[in-house]
């Protein structure tokens, strides 16, 4: 079994506020990467389960929003672990977006 990946990402929005920017994120997120496909995403509460497929392979994880930052915890199959730099990265920039205060 692989490490999971685990991003924190920082925001000043309050969980309310960052819940409803991230529901939908996911598929916008996907909608941008052409390799990127969601498969399922539910929220139970403040946490969003996922599993998404990009290059043939399935990814499943899950995002806990929290008052001031949200946990994306990823498990990844082994052909994914390669890219996993990459992915936290894409990850990090996306949320970013999703999250600044506007």
């Amino acid at each position: 079994m692989t490490q999971p990946l685990v991003v924190s990402l920082p925001h000043g929005l309050g969980k309310e506020e960052a819940v409803r920017r991230l529901k939908g994120g996911l598929g916008r997120a996907a909608a941008q990467v052409p390799v990127l496909a969601v498969e399922e995403e539910s929220w139970n509460g403040d946490t969003m389960s996922f599993r998404v497929r990009a290059l043939g392979q399935a990814a499943s994880g899950t995002l806990a929003v929290e008052q001031d930052h949200v946990v994306l915890t990823v498990t990844l199959p082994w052909l994914l672990q390669k890219f996993a730099s990459l992915a936290q990265t894409a990850i990090q920039a996306r949320g970013r977006l999703l999250l600044d205060k506007k």
